[in-house]
């Protein structure tokens, strides 16, 4: 399946990157390639948790900083976390409708 996704750093999981039109692939190849994807996003809430947790920590750490440089700092690594997680929600929902095609 590695043809057929890119492991994105940033979001921690693999996306798809398809290079041909959805209709182009062959059904059998269609079918592996959500199956994979289905499993992916079965991941996507566990790997939002994992974020949430470093957030969480990160604004403990906030809570007792006295430098505000160092709060800076942690204010925008939150951020960060936190639009990671946003695009994390976007495509665990953006492909619902992908556990329809596989589960029929």
């Amino acid at each position: 399946m590695e043809n057929y996704f890119i492991y994105d750093e940033r979001l921690g999981i693999s996306l798809p990157n398809l290079e041909k039109e959805w209709e182009e692939y062959q059904e059998e190849t269609q079918h592996r390639i959500l199956l994979y994807w289905e499993k992916i996003r079965g991941h996507i809430p566990d790997r939002i948790a994992e974020i949430e947790v470093i957030i969480n920590k990160k604004q403990d750490e906030l809570g007792n900083e006295m430098n505000f440089i160092r709060s800076c700092e942690l204010n925008s690594e939150i951020s960060e976390h936190a639009s990671i997680i946003n695009d994390l929600w976007l495509w665990y929902r953006m492909n619902q409708g992908v556990s329809e095609k596989v589960h029929s």
